[in-house]
């Protein structure tokens, strides 16, 4: 009799999870209660990855994922043997996520689809297992370089109607967690200005811009400090109500994790994210 091998599956970070900067170890627990499934940290970590296993301690199934450990300031030799550091320790609760950052920042800045190609090559000679790490992806052809390379895409900054074409792209099995912000404020002047203010640095990043545009949005949309249809369109306010129904449209566009970056205070983020977990369906 033959035997088949089973293929991994695509990740399982349940349905939501947090997004930020940095989050310390008693917040994660207090997220993990919550029943968030992961907690991603963006702002392009170093390749140690010191930070990862402070967290997991202090969890009991709450996942960590990186959005994003840039290609470009994080070698992927160090960076393979953080991931196996990690694995080791905790497995299956570390999910690499790995992108090309911005043309803007870079010095030397290759064709992203070549430089994230030959990242993956030798994530795949260190042993970085393609289930457990995902590419930051936007444009057509990284999607697929996602879906074909990795578990999957992260993209980030970007609508249900791009989470809609991101999943024809990725096909049915690959993994897609689009990164979606909130202000939870019934005040549209004050979300709005909050928003404002996240986003003013990435009306002024290429890729971010084509894909706006690819979305439908015009050149006076995105002109700083950006249009009320575009800042609506990107950062989702009002009730927890009107939140969480915000969110729960990139599920139905495809998604199967959305990590929630709220625009708040560090001290404000537990209890934000609190308010959100029953209209989330988590408590």
């Amino acid at each position: 009799m033959t035997q088949t091998t089973a293929q991994p599956t695509k990740p399982d970070l349940g349905k939501y999870g947090s997004f930020g900067r940095g989050v310390t170890p008693a917040q994660a627990k207090d997220i993990e209660a919550l029943g968030y499934g992961a907690v991603w940290v963006g702002g392009s970590p170093p390749a140690e990855l010191e930070w990862v296993e402070p967290i997991l301690e202090a969890t009991t199934t709450l996942q960590v994922a990186t959005g994003i450990v840039n290609i470009w300031t994080a070698d992927a030799g160090p960076v393979s043997e953080s991931f196996h550091r990690i694995e080791s320790a905790y497995p299956g609760r570390f999910l690499l996520g790995i992108g090309v950052g911005h043309r803007e920042a870079i010095g030397e800045y290759r064709k992203p689809l070549d430089a994230l190609t030959d990242y993956l090559n030798k994530l795949d000679e260190y042993g970085v297992p393609k289930h457990r790490r995902v590419v930051a992806a936007l444009g057509p052809k990284v999607l697929q370089l996602s879906a074909e390379r990795s578990a999957g895409a992260h993209p980030y900054l970007t609508t249900p109607e791009h989470t809609a074409q991101a999943r024809e792209v990725l096909g049915p099995d690959a993994f897609l967690a689009p990164e979606h912000k909130a202000v939870l404020t019934t005040d549209a002047d004050k979300a709005r200005t909050v928003g404002r203010k996240a986003l003013d640095i990435y009306l002024g990043l290429t890729n971010y811009l084509n894909n706006f545009k690819r979305l439908g949005f015009t050149d006076e949309d995105l002109a700083k400090p950006g249009s009320d249809r575009f800042i609506d369109a990107v950062v989702a306010y009002g009730t927890v109500e009107a939140v969480a129904a915000r969110l729960k449209e990139h599920l139905d566009a495809g998604a199967d994790h959305v990590p929630v970056q709220v625009l708040t205070s560090p001290e404000k983020l537990v209890p934000a994210l609190a308010e959100l977990a029953g209209p989330l369906g988590l408590a």
